[in-house]
């Protein structure tokens, strides 16, 4: 077997559909498997998997496991050279998954490797960042210059032809070889979601491996359209998948500091809050929600 596909959906019926009929209108160059692990979805995701690609391995779960927890089922069940993560908001082009497959097998020091990710628009996806550290999120959070606000590298005048060397790819999209996740070990499940593909690079990287970027193979990501449904309880996640990553590979220091990074960039952020009213709708509305979700961060920072 080639490649092993593996697809972890939570609401997202109609995505999920559009994503796995765009893997199954490729032509089938690949020996490959499908999965799709189904986080106990409200919306029938399971039936329209069930009833429309019965082709597909489903696991349907009874609660919803988390992404890391997801994906390692069917990574445990797989028999692909190379497992592809693959998240239920993406639709894949034709030749991407040949132009990756292809890619690592001319490139056997390549421990993993992810596609050019489009916005529906057409538009580039920052899709790829430089490891997390502190200073990396000093500038992150205080919006200093050398950092974008979300992490990622400035890609925009990145070659689309040339394979670029990267830390950390977006799991949107992430292929991996089999015998370096034999040796690095599967997904940590102690992240619920978010920074457990950061997790994972980091570990494969120090295994001694190396992660590319993949230009030649391009998917479309819509993004968030999991996360969106529980954006509140998502943004504290957030910030508990950084600090576990933090606490797990840089020690309790860091975490502190870490924390006192936290701290002052949220204190800051609500003394600006009132100036949200000055704004015109949407603007304002999604300001004064995210001034919310760092006085909850504030709350329940002492306890992460």
């Amino acid at each position: 077997m080639d490649l092993s596909l593996i697809v972890v959906s939570w609401n997202t019926r109609e995505l999920t559909r559009q994503c796995l009929k765009s893997i199954f209108s490729l032509p089938a160059s690949l020996d490959r498997e499908v999965f799709v692990v189904d986080n106990a979805s409200t919306d029938g995701s399971s039936q329209m998997v069930r009833e429309n690609f019965p082709e597909v391995n489903l696991l349907d779960n009874a609660q919803n496991a988390g992404f890391a927890a997801a994906n390692n089922q069917a990574i445990g069940l797989s028999t692909g050279r190379y497992v592809l993560l693959l998240n239920s908001d993406t639709v894949v082009k034709p030749g991407a998954l040949d132009r990756l497959v292809e890619f690592m097998d001319a490139h056997s020091q390549a421990g993993a490797a992810g596609a050019r990710l489009l916005n529906p628009d057409g538009s580039l996806q920052y899709s790829c960042s430089p490891a997390p550290t502190l200073e990396h999120e000093v500038r992150r959070m205080f919006h200093l210059p050398g950092v974008r606000p979300d992490g990622y590298y400035e890609m925009k005048n990145w070659d689309s032809q040339t394979p670029i060397r990267v830390d950390v790819l977006l799991g949107a999209c992430l292929l991996l070889r089999r015998h370096a996740l034999e040796q690095v070990g599967l997904m940590d499940e102690g992240y619920f979601m978010y920074s457990e593909e950061v997790d994972l690079c980091h570990r494969i990287q120090v295994a001694g491996w190396q992660l590319y970027w993949v230009p030649q193979a391009t998917v479309v990501h819509y993004g968030g359209q999991s996360t969106q449904q529980a954006s509140e309880e998502m943004f504290l996640h957030l910030y508990e998948s950084k600090l576990r990553y933090f606490r797990k590979h840089h020690g309790r220091t860091t975490v502190v500091i870490y924390k006192m990074i936290l701290t002052g960039a949220s204190l800051i952020r609500l003394l600006l809050f009132p100036l949200a009213w000055l704004e015109r709708p949407p603007r304002r509305e999604a300001h004064l929600a995210l001034a919310e979700n760092y006085q909850r961060l504030l709350v329940n920072l002492p306890g992460m």
